[in-house]
């Protein structure tokens, strides 16, 4: 069996598309999580915490490299200097950590997070990879549906998404993980730029429905001025996915409407 191969956040969303990819490429795997499943045939299954630093000792005996992909609302931060301390201690050769485009622009709690456990990666003295991405078809989802569900659909100027397909993300982080180490990496971000209204009538149109009459609003403050500034969206240098957001509608609402 090879040296296997650590994956924070094994069950998650992106990380249950690693995975398969990572096996397929003939990687054993150990997946990292709070509620970890059963072994199977070359995936491993420990039980740990990312945030609280559980776990992390037992997980990385014997790896070589790490995909840090366990992430929340808050504590990621924390999270990546727990792993990245552990991960020097364990004397891993490659740590990888998934972030945001615009981690080190935009003024929200979230992205200053990613931006610190970029900052604690890179820190770590272990050799590293970041691969920023744009948000998954899959967060920009249930963001499009809550609005539709009001009066009117609000649609703040400024506000844009770049929504990639989880499959590609998963597909760039294997590469990586396969590869060397080579600090942040290009972002990833699908091969759209929309905003609200363009998101929001394309899924009007994948249910069959009317589109919604709009209400124009306007983002206060820093976050706004960011947001119109395009902060959180990738630059020229970025890759750019395939699968685009009426593709992923037509895959996933039939299912999940």
């Amino acid at each position: 069996m090879n040296t296997p191969l650590l994956v924070t956040g094994g069950t998650g969303t992106i990380g249950s598309a690693v995975v398969p990819m990572l096996r397929a490429a003939d990687r054993t795997v150990r997946i990292l999580s709070r509620h970890p499943g059963e072994d199977r045939d070359g995936i491993q299954h420990v039980a740990g915490d990312t945030v609280a630093g559980r776990g992390l000792a037992e997980a990385l005996n014997g790896v070589d490299v790490v995909l840090h992909l366990a992430g929340g609302a808050k504590g990621d931060d924390t999270a990546a200097h727990n792993v990245a301390t552990a991960a020097r201690r364990a004397g891993v050769r490659h740590l990888i950590l998934i972030s945001v485009i615009g981690a080190d622009r935009m003024p929200i709690g979230y992205f200053r997070a990613k931006a610190a456990a970029e900052q604690a990666i890179a820190a770590s003295g272990v050799p590293w990879t970041v691969l920023r991405v744009a948000q998954l078809h899959e967060f920009v989802l249930p963001v499009v549906r809550g609005l539709m569900r009001l009066p009117v659909l609000l649609t703040p100027g400024g506000l844009r998404f770049e929504p990639v397909h989880v499959d590609e993300v998963a597909a760039r982080l294997t590469e990586l993980a396969l590869g060397s180490p080579v600090g942040h990496t290009p972002d990833l971000a699908g091969p759209e730029v929309l905003t609200i209204r363009e998101l929001a009538d394309t899924y009007a149109e994948a249910l069959g429905k009317r589109q919604r009459a709009g209400l124009p609003v306007r983002i206060p403050g820093a976050t706004g001025r960011a947001y119109r500034a395009a902060d959180n969206l990738a630059g020229e240098s970025a890759r750019r996915g395939e699968r685009s957001w009426p593709e992923f509608l037509t895959d996933t609402v039939p299912v999940r409407s």
